[in-house]
């Protein structure tokens, strides 16, 4: 174990950072990492954070830091909208691939873990996001270590030994990211538009994917009604874990890892649901890559997937997510 500064004292310049995305992001590490640049301590790294809930472009920190996201997220948005930062659109994933455009070899991997185990396994919580492909071919590994992380089933582990350093990690950074409540008229759209989708659209023994969003992230609410569904999904969103006590999600009319309830990170769920997961043989927990791999989801049977559409332009084509 080591402090935070003396961790990413050993980031010089020229090196690729990679974080781990969204959910997960070491915000202990990030800030520990962004103080340096800010000091004027570092400068000419490149950070590739795929959905990166944390802010890389304030000030000091353009042209020192250059960041690559897949996503325009709302700490960085106003720097991609100024092309202060790379914007990278993913549209293919393989299991245990580092998308393409994101660095194939990063000097450094930036990953929040759990304690290890009695084995020296350490879970990477919630989320394993892109954790397993990155994991796998970074030079070094630094990683803040998150006490209340939860362990699931899958490939949801690293080994203390894969790991270069050990930081504790500060319960506050990250704790003033909480997404904002819906609007009255939000709330009842949602209920209209769900119902309908649970109602027409979703049959008994259907495989389900379920995007983030203000819509898709609620349908679980919406299908207590249904029986033996299968879940198939990058993200297990809110009122998964409750369709799985009530026997209605059992997964027993899959293709593929069949009684299982399969995604690569759980998003917007509270401790009670996350408490619900940990452990729980009915879930496992992926490399991103794997769950989105088109290979494996044209195997699925009867495949419903259900995702917001952001924008739709002229031509008929979708924004989505």
């Amino acid at each position: 174990m080591t402090s935070i500064e003396d961790a990413v004292a050993t980031i010089m310049p020229g090196d690729v950072v990679h974080v781990a995305p969204y959910s997960t992001t070491p915000y202990s590490l990030c800030a520990g990492l962004k103080m340096r640049v800010q000091r004027g301590d570092l400068s000419g790294i490149r950070v590739d954070h795929p959905a990166a809930f944390f802010s890389w472009t304030d000030e000091g920190m353009v042209g020192a830091v250059e960041l690559h996201d897949n996503y325009a997220t709302p700490p960085n948005r106003a720097a991609c909208h100024a092309g202060e930062m790379e914007y990278l659109p993913v549209g293919i994933w393989q299991s245990y691939e580092i998308p393409v455009g994101f660095h194939q070899k990063p000097d450094v991997f930036l990953v929040p873990v759990s304690p290890p185990d009695e084995q020296g396994f350490c879970s990477f919580g919630h989320g394993v996001w892109l954790s397993k492909a990155v994991a796998r071919r970074a030079k070094r590994i630094i990683a803040e270590i998150r006490p209340d992380f939860i362990r699931t089933f899958g490939d949801n582990y690293i080994h203390v030994d894969e790991i270069d350093l050990f930081v504790e990690a500060d319960p506050t950074d990250g704790a003033n990211l909480e997404a904002p409540e819906p609007s009255a008229e939000e709330v009842a759209q949602v209920e209209v538009i769900n119902t309908l989708v649970a109602a027409e659209l979703v049959n008994d023994g259907d495989t389900l994917q379920m995007g983030v969003g203000t819509v898709s992230g609620a349908l679980a609410n919406y299908l207590g009604f249904r029986n033996d569904l299968g879940i198939q999904t990058e993200l297990i969103t809110g009122g998964v874990a409750a369709l799985v006590a009530q026997g209605v999600v059992t997964g027993a009319r899959k293709s593929l890892n069949r009684h299982k309830v399969v995604g690569s990170a759980c998003v917007a769920l509270d401790q009670e649901e996350l408490n619900q997961i940990h452990m729980n043989p009915h879930f496992e927990l992926y490399d991103f890559g794997y769950t989105d791999d088109l290979r494996h989801l044209i195997q699925q049977e009867n495949f419903v997937a259900v995702n917001n559409a952001l924008i739709v332009d002229l031509t008929g084509q979708v924004s989505a997510e």
